[in-house]
């Protein structure tokens, strides 16, 4: 039987927040995060998903127009 995790624990072992690991189980970029209730119970296997979002500011495909 695999063991979960709460977000808590997951949020000090990757030195990520809280709120950010939540967003990723919402996005389902945790694979196999699983909501029971209203709290999420994150595989102990699980690993870190890539950051993807735009840091420099400059978003890509912006306004762009399509010919």
């Amino acid at each position: 039987m695999q063991g979960y995790k709460k977000i808590a624990e997951v949020s000090k072992e990757w030195g990520i927040s809280e709120r950010r690991i939540n967003t990723l189980c919402l996005e389902g970029r945790i694979e196999g995060a699983e909501k029971f209730g209203n709290v999420w119970a994150i595989p102990e296997d699980a690993e870190k998903p890539k950051d993807d979002r735009v840091k420099s500011g400059k978003y890509r495909n912006w306004r762009s127009k399509e010919t």
